[in-house]
């Protein structure tokens, strides 16, 4: 008989003794992928992050249930017929959760705010697409410069460098959203602490205690309070996946944002219509340090690449609910005719492959016989430890030796970004909007956040800055496929796989949609009374 861990016990206590003081309203237990490493938007850079943002804030524009494009707190907006500047037309309802109404010049500071190079926001450059946002972001010009300027308290002009088919898509993403002025200048970095919080979405932040949960409570001022089912939501970290389920399947959870790979047949099994694995904007990849001695050669990065059987992977590691990537942009994509280029190695037998890869191993001395040692670094996840020694075990083969660095998500993730030492290491990203150029960006040499491998490559740099400035879709797919050829050609990163969302939903859980974003705010929910 399986027994659960302490930690479930625990978090089985807290959740009684949650819902016996709850005044006949029982709060959403929502599994989320882990431990937030920032509740500052402008910081942010995780899914955990953004599944508790949006339920926090509001942007200009939001998600619907089924990952459409709605009005936020600005309810309508125009645009110029070169695409250029974009007015919004703010909600006369829209408020802080401490009542003050929200303005135009509250979206102008928030905008100055995130290209502040002292903020130090890791993401900045999504919102590159603004007039002046990179030269502002690197100390080159004031924040007074940027393209944002308040018409009037309700109606907010954004002025971009260049048309950005994709724009409005972008301010769905966290980092678009606003934050409450007087609390940043008042509380400065503590003003995502309990009590300093203010914030304008359909919730407000009531606690936040590391490895235990995150409370929101409803936001009485938020615009569509009315319509606001759930009072509380409760956002439960679980690193180990397989511990959210047996919680689910105690009913002490509501849903699982995220499932193990080896338990899919079977939940599927007893739990069929819970159990939603849907196709999603993302890919699972290997980032390999250029900087390493061995990593350094592109030939040992290929040969690499090569050796991983990714059928086995999608099919064995992750029970069919992952699809073997040939690409490191995902099938599907928007804005991108003709999709990647192909790679000639994935139109090979694996045997053929692994031959020509132990060929080139074998000419650069590295063989069974003469073996090097690299390190791989990854957060803890039975899902990525499975795949980790799946992989070792195909390099091993062929002279190549692997030692593990396991770390939580945040420590992993905070690793990576702050440029510590690494060999391989793995990562995932999901798309924030449906155009490749959120893919491809990653890797520009400036990218300081999510460029992991050190990559540096003045042709491929120079193909991204063309691609920003073509306003045909055609000519700027095609520049963006030259620069994907480079990228597959010099492998900053190993792409591995394509997601699938996975989640676990309780069949009490009301407004539930799928979608190819995997976006499920809170606010669209509902559970019986």
């Amino acid at each position: 008989m399986m027994t659960l861990s302490l930690k479930t016990t625990l978090l089985s206590a807290t959740i009684l003794a949650g819902l016996a003081s709850a005044a006949g309203a029982a709060p959403y237990m929502r599994g989320n992928d882990g431990n937030p490493e920032t509740l500052d938007q402008h910081k942010t850079s995780t899914v955990a992050e953004a599944h508790i943002l949006r339920d926090l804030y509001e942007g200009l524009v939001v998600y619907t249930p089924t990952a459409e494009i709605a009005p936020g707190v600005a309810e309508d907006w125009e645009v110029t017929d070169d695409g250029l500047v974009y007015t919004f037309k703010l909600r006369d309802d829209a408020k802080w959760s401490n009542g003050d109404p929200v303005t135009a010049g509250d979206f102008v500071y928030s905008l100055q705010r995130i290209m502040t190079p002292e903020t130090g926001a890791k993401y900045a450059n999504i919102l590159y697409p603004i007039q002046n946002a990179e030269a502002v972001n690197k100390g080159e010009m004031a924040p007074s410069e940027l393209g944002v300027k308040a018409l009037d308290d309700k109606t907010l002009e954004i002025t971009l460098g260049a048309a950005t088919p994709f724009f409005i898509e972008l301010l769905t993403h966290q980092t678009g959203l606003p934050v409450h002025p007087a609390s940043v200048d008042t509380h400065g970095a503590d003003f995502v602490q309990p009590g300093n919080m203010v914030s304008n979405g359909a919730y407000s932040l009531t606690s936040n205690i590391l490895n235990d949960k995150i409370v929101l409570t409803k936001n009485a001022n938020f615009h569509d309070a009315d319509n606001v089912a759930l009072t509380e939501v409760n956002y439960l970290p679980f690193e180990d996946r397989a511990t959210c389920v047996r919680a689910w399947e105690a009913g002490e959870v509501h849903s699982c944002s995220d499932l193990p790979a080896e338990d899919i047949a079977r939940l599927r099994d007893q739990h069929d219509a819970a159990v939603r694995v849907v196709p999603y904007l993302g890919t699972y990849y290997y980032a390999l340090n250029h900087k390493d001695d061995t990593l350094a050669d592109p030939e040992v990065r290929q040969a690499l690449s090569m050796l991983i059987d990714r059928e086995f992977l999608a099919d064995e590691i992750f029970q069919g609910t992952m699809v073997p990537a040939e690409s490191f942009v995902p099938p599907g994509i928007g804005n991108y005719s003709g999709g990647s280029p192909e790679t000639e190695y994935f139109g090979m037998s694996m045997l053929d492959r692994e031959d020509k890869a132990a060929e080139i191993l074998a000419a650069k001395g590295i063989s069974p016989d003469s073996p090097v040692t690299i390190e791989l670094m990854y957060n803890t996840s039975e899902n990525h430890k499975n795949a980790a020694t799946a992989i070792a075990d195909m390099w091993s083969n062929f002279g190549v030796n692997v030692e593990f660095n396991v770390r939580d998500a945040s420590a992993h993730y905070a690793h990576l970004r702050d440029k510590g030492d690494f060999d391989v290491a793995r990562a995932g990203w999901i798309g924030d909007y449906s155009d490749p150029q959120n893919f491809l960006f990653m890797v520009e040499s400036d990218n300081d956040g999510f460029n992991y491998a050190n990559y540096n490559n003045a042709e491929y740099d120079g193909l991204m800055d063309q691609a920003a400035g073509e306003t045909d879709l055609d000519k700027r797919a095609a520049l963006l496929q030259q620069a994907e050829g480079l990228f597959m050609r010099d492998l900053p990163f190993i792409p591995l796989l394509y997601y699938s969302s996975r989640s676990l939903v309780s069949p009490d859980l009301q407004g539930w949609e799928d979608n190819i974003q995997n976006v499920h705010a809170t606010r669209y929910l509902s559970l019986p009374q």
